[in-house]
């Protein structure tokens, strides 16, 4: 079983479709499907700015911003099954399908370490793929990507949240980091388990 995470920044992109369209025809099965919040997210950060709000409510904010990401996902492909508890993934991948994950038990009545902008869907993707003892983990961006960056580089260039290096270390499966455009690359990991240039495992 993979996580595939798609950035909430391909919420207005013309290949979003596809995206979606690919995972729904290789994935049955064998993908969890994280979605980012996108410029929903943008607008919590903005109004937790604007009001000085504190991080435990801006973090419930970000996670619904998740949620209605996923049913967008869901409208725009319907064989995506949305899920809203994380132990219904496994049902949902032994019957063959795609597990569209809406993280709502997430949300949290006190902080804890992780409701912080330190944390984002990146490293909520990967907390999951650790979670269900993932074999691999597919982070889709909006903006290019240089295959010759490692983890802990593609945090500093503000490509991953700065949470995510720490628990990358701790993880132990291989990272795939796509751009919006490599979609032929995400299809010839579904098809062959590789493909030309990836992370690899993290470090």
């Amino acid at each position: 079983m993979w996580v595939v995470k798609i950035g909430g920044s391909l919420c207005g992109d013309p290949l979003l479709p596809d995206w979606l369209r690919l995972l729904g025809q290789l994935g049955g099965g064998r993908i969890a499907l994280v979605c980012g919040g996108g410029t929903l997210a943008d607008e919590v950060r903005q109004l937790q700015a604007r009001w000085d709000t504190d991080d435990l409510s801006a973090h419930n904010m970000a996670v619904l911003s998740m949620v209605q990401t996923a049913y967008l996902f869901n409208s725009l492909n319907p064989d995506l099954r949305l899920v809203s508890r994380e132990a219904d993934i496994g049902p949902t991948l032994r019957r063959g399908g795609v597990a569209l994950w809406q993280p709502l038990e997430l949300l949290r009545h006190q902080p804890d370490p992780a409701t912080n902008w330190q944390h984002t869907s990146d490293s909520i993707a990967l907390a999951l793929a650790r979670r269900l003892n993932a074999e691999r983990l597919v982070l889709v961006k909006s903006c290019p990507i240089d295959p010759g960056l490692d983890v802990d580089q593609l945090v500093r260039a503000d490509v991953l949240d700065n949470g995510f290096a720490p628990l990358a270390r701790q993880a132990g499966l291989p990272i795939d980091v796509l751009s919006r455009d490599e979609g032929d690359g995400l299809r010839e990991l579904l098809l062959y388990g590789q493909r030309g240039v990836g992370l690899g495992q993290p470090h």
